[in-house]
C-alpha cells in the first residue's frame, strides 16, 4: 500500500500545474487572475479584527501575505484530492473540476471580469489538473490510470512530482507578475486647476535627513486597500451616479468633470490601522472639484445624515453628512494627485479625499456612486466587522530621527518627525527625552490645517541609552492623548517613543 504522503504530494503537484497554467492563461488573455479573485472571496469573508491584525503584522504586504496563503490553500486543496484519487480517479477528478469552478465563480464576482474570460482561464487550469493528476499519483502499474501506461515508479516520483511543483510555481510567479502589474493610466491630460498652488515657500519643509516629506511621493504614498489588483477603468466609459435622498439623480461623466472647476489642497490621509509611528499616513497636493457643488446640483433631502462612496466593485466608506459642513468642507472628487492624472493604484479616475477622517470612513477609490442615505439605514463595508462608524483622525505625531536603535554620537543633536491633526492642524510639538521636561519643537510652515508639518529639536544626550518620546497640540489647543490604544476601532491612541544609544 503506497503512503498516503505520496498521494497527497501528487495531488498537490497536479494543483500547482492547474493553477500555474490559470494564472499564466489570465495574464496572456488579460484580464483577473484567479488567485486575485479568490483572495478577495477571502476578504469578504474575513472575521472582525482580522484586517487589523494582517496590517499591524504586514503592513503594506498582507495582500501578498494574502496571495501566499490562497496559493497554499490551493495545494493543500490538491493535497486532500490526491488522497481522494487513492479510493477513486473518478472523484479525484471531479475534484478538480469543482475546485475550477469555486475559481470561476470567485472570478466573475470581479466586474471587469466577463463570462467568456473566466470561462476559458478555468477550462485551462481543468484540462491541465485533469490530464496531470493521473500521471502523478502513484497509482499501481497494475491498476494504470486512464491514458497512462502505469504508475510512477517510486524512484522516479520525487523527481517528476518536485519538478511539476517548480514548473507551477514558476508558471504562478509569471501569470500572477504579469496580472498584478499597476496598470498604466489613460492618456489623460488634467486641465490647469483654476486654485492652483505655488510652489512650496520658505519653512514650508526642514532639510534633515532621514525625515519624511511635506509632499510624500506617489511611489512612497501608502497604499491600503481591499483590492488585490489594481483595477485599470477606461475614462471613457466611467461615469459617477449621485442618488438616494435627492430631489434629482446625477450622472457626470469623466470629461464633464475636467470641465469643472479643478482646486489643489494639500490634505494628510491616515489609515485607521496604522500604529502609533506607523507610516500608513502621507500627505499629498490633490487636485479636483469641490464635493459640495455636485450634492447641491443633486439637492440632497434635509433627512440625508450619511453619505456613501462606492467603489466600482461595490466597496463601501460612509460618513455623517455634517462632516461637510465643518472640517469636510473642502472635500474633494479628486483626478490629480502631486500635479498628474490620479494613478490607478490611487483611485483612477477618480477618488473621494475629506480632510479630517480617516479613510475607510470617507477615502473611496475607483468612485463611481456616491448615496445619500441615513446613519441608521446602512453600515458601510467595515463597520459590520467592528470598526467605529464615525471616525475622525486622532492627534498624531511621529520620531522619524532618530530611527529606533541607532547609535549616535553623544552631546547636542537634532531629533525630527511630522505631526498630523487633518483638518485641525498643529499648533505645538513637544519632545521628551527620558523623564526629563518637555521641550517644545520648531515646526515647519503649515500648508493647511488639512496638511501635516514637520518638526525638529535639539537635544543634549549623554553617553547611553535613551528613549524620546513626542506629543502634539491641534489647532484647537487640545493635546495628544498618552493613553496607549491599539487601531481598532477608531484608531490608535499614545505618545510614539523610540530608544537609541549615544556614546
Amino acid at each position: 500500500m503506497e503512503g498516503i504522503g505520496r498521494w497527497a504530494l501528487g495531488g498537490a503537484a497536479a494543483a500547482a500545474l492547474a493553477l500555474g497554467a490559470g494564472e499564466l492563461a489570465a495574464a496572456l488573455i488579460g484580464g483577473g487572475s484567479p488567485i486575485a479573485a479568490i483572495g478577495a472571496v477571502v476578504i469578504e469573508l474575513q472575521p472582525p479584527g482580522a484586517k487589523d491584525l494582517m496590517v499591524e503584522l504586514f503592513g503594506e504586504a498582507d495582500k501578498l501575505v494574502l496571495e501566499l496563503a490562497t496559493v497554499l490553500g490551493a495545494l493543500l486543496g490538491g493535497a486532500l484530492i490526491g488522497v481522494a484519487g487513492r479510493l477513486s480517479m473518478t472523484a479525484a477528478l471531479a475534484g478538480i473540476i469543482v475546485f475550477g469552478l469555486v475559481a470561476m465563480a470567485a472570478l466573475l464576482r470581479d466586474p471587469l471580469v466577463g463570462l467568456p474570460f473566466a470561462v476559458l482561464v478555468v477550462a485551462v487550469a481543468i484540462v491541465v489538473g485533469v490530464a496531470s493528476l493521473p500521471r502523478l499519483l502513484p497509482r499501481p502499474a497494475s491498476e494504470p490510470p486512464p491514458g497512462a501506461a502505469g504508475g510512477l515508479a517510486r524512484r522516479h516520483f520525487l523527481v517528476v512530482t518536485g519538478s511539476a511543483l517548480a514548473l507551477g510555481g514558476v508558471l504562478t510567479l509569471v501569470g500572477r507578475a504579469l496580472t498584478a502589474r499597476v496598470p498604466t493610466s489613460f492618456d489623460v491630460s488634467l486641465p490647469a486647476p483654476s486654485e492652483s498652488l505655488p510652489p512650496l515657500p520658505a519653512g514650508a519643509e526642514l532639510a534633515i535627513e532621514g525625515l519624511s516629506p511635506i509632499i510624500v511621493p506617489i511611489g512612497q504614498f501608502y497604499r491600503i486597500d481591499t483590492r488585490l489588483s489594481v483595477p485599470s477603468l477606461d475614462p471613457a466609459q466611467w461615469s459617477l451616479r449621485i442618488h438616494g435622498m435627492v430631489e434629482r439623480e446625477v450622472v457626470i461623466g469623466y470629461d464633464e468633470l475636467l470641465s469643472m472647476p479643478l482646486i489643489e489642497r494639500y490634505v494628510t490621509l491616515a489609515c485607521v490601522s496604522n500604529s502609533v509611528g506607523g507610516d500608513l499616513v502621507g500627505n499629498a497636493r490633490w487636485t479636483g472639484t469641490l464635493l459640495r457643488p455636485l450634492l447641491d446640483r443633486a439637492a440632497v433631502l434635509p433627512g440625508a445624515t450619511q453619505l456613501i462612496g462606492r467603489s466600482f466593485d461595490g466597496w463601501t466608506a460612509g460618513f455623517p453628512t455634517a462632516h461637510l459642513d465643518g472640517e469636510g468642507a473642502e472635500a474633494l472628487v479628486a483626478v490629480g494627485m502631486n500635479g498628474q492624472a490620479l494613478p490607478p493604484q490611487h483611485g483612477f479616475p477618480a477618488r473621494l479625499v475629506v480632510p479630517g477622517l480617516y479613510g475607510y470612513v470617507s477615502a473611496t477609490k475607483w468612485l463611481t456612486e456616491i448615496e445619500l442615505t441615513t446613519l441608521d439605514a446602512f453600515d458601510a463595508y467595515w463597520v459590520p466587522l467592528g470598526w467605529a462608524k464615525e471616525a475622525p483622525i486622532l492627534t498624531q505625531s511621529r520620531i522619524d530621527v532618530p530611527r529606533a536603535g541607532a547609535a549616535l554620537a553623544a552631546g547636542r543633536m537634532e531629533v525630527a518627525g511630522v505631526a498630523w491633526a487633518p483638518a485641525r492642524g498643529v499648533s505645538r510639538v513637544e519632545v521628551q527625552l527620558d523623564d526629563g521636561p518637555w521641550q517644545v519643537a520648531e515646526l515647519s510652515l503649515a500648508m493647511s490645517d488639512a496638511a501635516w508639518v514637520q518638526w525638529r529639536a535639539g537635544v543634549e544626550v549623554a553617553a547611553g541609552t535613551h528613549t524620546l518620546r513626542v506629543r502634539a497640540t491641534d489647532g484647537r489647543g487640545a493635546v495628544q492623548e498618552s493613553r496607549r490604544t491599539p487601531p481598532a476601532p477608531d484608531g490608535a491612541r499614545g505618545y510614539h517613543e523610540t530608544s537609541f544609544s549615544a556614546g
